[in-house]
């Protein structure tokens, strides 16, 4: 075996104790693995690469502020190393230092232009802050480098559907589908481009790798829903429930949502909301507009048609106020909501002007930006205080309309109420007695707009929500699917459809609904 260029200048016996460590931790046995790879630091503390490999030990074990050590101790003595930086932005992502990360990748790219680790990485993580031509650059260099690099092929293929170049798009999840034909991942990217029903070739390959007992469970889930759409896309309807039954099933049993701790949540959430203390600046977030609501309801067109407008950046689906509440529940160790009565205005205030900051960069090219995070309507009651100059816009659909879709999409974050019809009832209710009582205590800033009415009569809608914001009427926000932003959501391709009625789909499914309807009587009396 030829020697690893990057142990030249190690003596023969260093060389060893790395590569047993790196095999300690590969065996499962990482206290051994530090063992060895301290040892080896302290025989060569002059060269990098057993640093290195410390680190990478130091990441594996969740202890990303001492791999940065680490590996700046290893970049001292090989400053133009290019995977030293490309380990150091993945370290630097783990402890939620996102520009570091990116400035890290970006010098290993510079230093090594021909690895395509490096590239991949950046232009995963320019992706998840929304700067997707930038990504599309960043993967369209990796997989060239590397053209059986599985994920950098998928997530091409996402971003180039969030760019809106569908056609693209699905090549890049053929070609991941090529190398792979059970790739969950590519599936649902090709099935989420609603715009383009996959055909009966899809369908015979879809039948036949799920009969594959090879699978894992996270691609049998990723295909049964791909095979629900395309089941559904041909009106095979009780074959498309089928599929997603079976789905959600699957992912229900993998990680079970429990609807008891929403419940509590919801009433606390609601209990400690009541009384808020006055802002310090009643003007204070007057540029963030929050589009709230259930996955499902019509919340990306809402934010398309606000994006449309001159004066507004669509941000799309930011976690910065989660992260923000969340840090500030570390910091008292209490978890959200329970501290939330004990703070002072002057606590929501810092919290408001933390918030603005992680987002700042949404403002350098319009003076307001939407946040449209499927979570955020659960902070909506604190928003009076902590943002009060901010707008939220509910957003709501037919209670069947959006239950039915909420089952038919696959969602990322696990574990989802969406993977059964009973959860999902539970959650609708608990989002709309939640949005009710908050709308009722902030009339002036929370606002609800429904979907039906903005498809059945666009105008006097958009018109609506357009004052709600404070905006002043633009007739770009009458055509949003000319707008040339990124879409980051699985609705990429239906917002960039003309606006139009008639988009029930659960109708077609008849009496195989039944039990879902009665679940949801409450709603749709």
């Amino acid at each position: 075996m030829a020697a690893d260029p990057r142990m030249a200048g190690l003596a023969p016996e260093v060389v060893a104790t790395v590569h047993a460590g790196a095999r300690a931790l590969r065996d499962g046995d990482p206290r051994h693995a530090e063992t060895l790879l301290q040892q080896a630091c302290r025989q060569a503390p002059g060269h990098p690469e057993p640093l290195r490999y410390l680190a990478i030990l130091q990441l594996h074990t969740r202890r990303a502020p001492q791999a940065i050590d680490t590996l700046q101790r290893a970049l001292a003595l090989a400053a133009d190393d290019a995977l030293l930086h490309s380990d150091l932005g993945t370290a630097a992502s783990a402890c939620g230092q996102a520009d570091a990360a990116l400035d890290s990748w970006r010098r290993a790219c510079e230093l090594d232009p021909a690895q395509p680790t490096p590239w991949f990485n950046l232009g995963r993580n320019l992706q998840q802050r929304g700067d997707t031509d930038a990504a599309i650059d960043a993967l369209e260099r990796a997989t060239a480098l590397a053209p059986t690099l599985l994920p950098a092929q998928v997530l091409l293929g996402d971003a180039l559907a969030h760019a809106g170049r569908f056609d693209a798009s699905a090549a890049r999840y053929r070609e991941a589908l090529r190398l792979h034909p059970a790739c969950g991942d590519a599936w649902r990217g090709l099935s989420n481009i609603k715009t383009v029903p996959l055909g009966d070739d899809d369908a015979a390959l879809l039948r036949a790798q799920l009969q594959r007992r090879d699978l894992t469970a996270a691609d049998r889930v990723a295909m049964g829903h791909a095979l629900g759409k395309l089941e559904e896309d041909h009106g095979r309807y009780e074959a498309a429930y089928a599929a997603f039954q079976a789905a959600n099933g699957l992912q229900k049993q993998l990680t079970p949502w429990r609807a008891q701790p929403f419940e509590r949540y919801v009433e606390e959430a609601l209990a400690a909301t009541a009384h808020l203390p006055p802002p310090l600046d009643p003007a204070l977030g007057q540029d963030a507009i929050f589009v709230v609501g259930l996955p499902r309801s019509g919340s990306t067109l809402f934010e398309q048609i606000l994006a449309a407008h001159p004066l507004v950046e669509g941000a799309g689906e930011l976690p910065d106020l989660g992260i923000v509440l969340q840090q500030e529940s570390l910091r008292r160790g209490l978890p959200y909501p329970q501290w939330v009565a004990d703070a002072t205005a002057a606590d929501w205030d810092r919290l408001g002007r933390q918030y603005l900051g992680r987002t700042a960069h949404w403002r350098n090219q319009h003076p307001r930006f939407t946040d449209k995070h499927p979570d955020n309507w659960k902070h909506a009651g604190v928003l009076r205080a902590m943002l009060p100059g901010a707008v939220v816009v509910e957003t709501r659909r037919a209670p069947l309309e959006t239950a039915w879709s909420c089952y038919k999409q696959q969602f990322y974050a696990q574990p989802h109420f969406a993977n059964d019809l009973t959860d999902i009832a539970c959650y609708l209710r608990g989002c709309e007695r939640a949005m009710a009582t908050w709308r009722a205590r902030d009339p002036g800033h929370i606002f609800l707009h429904r979907y039906e009415s903005l498809l059945e009569n666009p105008e006097p809608a958009i018109r609506g929500l357009l004052r709600d914001c404070g905006l002043a009427f633009d007739p770009a926000c009458l055509a949003p699917h000319r707008a040339t932003r990124s879409v980051r959501t699985a609705s990429a391709a239906q917002v960039r459809q003309p606006l139009r009625a008639g988009t029930a789909r659960a109708v077609a499914y008849g009496s195989l609904l039944d039990p879902l309807v009665s679940l949801l009587a409450p709603l749709l009396s």
